[in-house]
């Protein structure tokens, strides 16, 4: 088995290359990334010292029912049309979450682009946090 492996690498050197190219440049994209996802007791530890700014990304009527207590709900689909009420924020600490984790990690990538300074993910977003037993509320933040 090993010596097949070894004429295999040989005859597709290129192939081989790629291959070890495509992998390490996964594993550096992962890595890159975990360092800005948050879990939920990192995340209350932000609010609690940085005073985070928490931007929910998800649709307002999953924000509706329940979501961290004082945030922000900018749907995904709304982000760049609300980048100018969002400016605000840019020198803060924020944390953008959503349903699971996936569009908040989107959706920081874009703030980052737009010139926010600190942003993170809420890894595993409010399902997550609420499997944390976080507290959650069903009020809108006042303005």
């Amino acid at each position: 088995m090993f010596d097949q492996l070894i004429d295999f690498s040989t005859n597709n050197i290129l192939l081989v290359l790629a291959w070890l190219v495509a992998v390490s440049l996964l594993l550096q994209n992962l890595m890159a990334d975990n360092k800005h996802n948050m879990s939920g007791s990192q995340v209350t530890d932000l609010i609690n010292r940085e005073d985070a700014v928490i931007i929910d990304v998800r649709p307002a009527a999953d924000f509706a029912k329940g979501h961290i207590i004082n945030a922000i709900n900018v749907p995904a689909s709304n982000l760049a049309k609300q980048m100018t009420q969002l400016s605000k924020y840019k020198d803060k600490t924020v944390v953008v979450s959503c349903r699971s984790g996936a569009q908040s990690s989107v959706a920081r990538k874009q703030l980052i682009k737009e010139g926010f300074s600190k942003v993170y993910n809420l890894k595993g977003g409010i399902l997550s946090w609420q499997s944390d037993n976080l507290p959650v509320t069903t009020k809108n933040k006042k303005s």
